[in-house]
């Protein structure tokens, strides 16, 4: 099933990263040269929409859009194989904002991250919008689909990864105060619930992020990124 990414860096990622493209629109009005040329010299067919055909794409697409397959998914197995002794990943539980998802997914590029983790239902899946809002990082970034995130849990520590879940509860400890060392997995919940019961659970220690003022939350990517990075800064300290 076919379906389009919108916007001039998430098209010109995926040109750049050799990523079939079924068909490269361009507006008729204002045709974007670079994109002109790019599609030339990948062999890309090229077609020129006039207003009224753009205004039927819903996304922010600045004159450039691109048909493409689904977004590729992959299982935990095609993934673990290949991961280090010092691979990080990040678990999404029950994320619903596709701009959540493709932020998480831009840091995640940014700061060596192996993989996203998402589940099969009740969550948001790989869209237009995700791939918009990562600027490209959707096709950098491996979103593992998984149908229990409870039993890929299991799994991960059967592989030796130590688990961490970022929820504000009474047990859990300043995210400063870890040491995240060897195979990491860091947990973010959804933005109304959080991390689920049965996930928390399962994750072998749960961290916070110190809260100083009136609000009592941040926003999930936010959250991600300051643990994506915390691990980062850790294992690539300043010298």
């Amino acid at each position: 099933m076919a379906q389009f990414i919108y916007g001039k860096n998430v098209v010109k990622q995926r040109i750049l990263s050799h990523k079939k493209i079924h068909t490269l629109f361009l507006s008729q009005a204002h045709p974007a040269k670079e994109f002109i040329d790019l599609a030339k010299e990948n062999h890309i067919p090229l077609r020129f929409l006039n207003d009224k055909e753009l205004a039927k794409h819903e996304g922010a697409h600045q004159g450039v859009i691109a048909e493409i397959d689904d977004y590729r998914t992959y299982s935990l197995e095609e993934v673990l194989n290949e991961l280090g002794e010092d691979a990080t990943l990040v678990i999404c539980d029950g994320l619903e904002d596709p701009h959540n998802l493709g932020a998480i997914l831009r840091t995640a590029d940014a700061a060596k991250v192996d993989a996203v983790i998402i589940p099969k239902h009740g969550s948001v899946t790989l869209n237009a919008t995700v791939a918009k809002v990562s600027t490209g990082a959707i096709e950098t970034v491996k979103t593992i689909m998984v149908t229990n995130l409870s039993m890929t849990i299991d799994t991960l520590k059967e592989h030796r990864f130590w688990i961490y879940g970022s929820e504000y509860t009474e047990q859990a400890v300043d995210y400063r105060s870890i040491r995240y060392s060897g195979r990491v997995a860091l947990v973010i919940g959804s933005e109304g619930q959080g991390i689920s019961r049965l996930v928390l659970k399962h994750c072998d220690q749960v961290v916070k992020l110190p809260m100083y003022g009136q609000v009592s939350s941040l926003n999930a990517s936010v959250s991600a990124a300051l643990l994506m990075y915390e691990v980062l800064n850790q294992r690539y300290p300043l010298k």
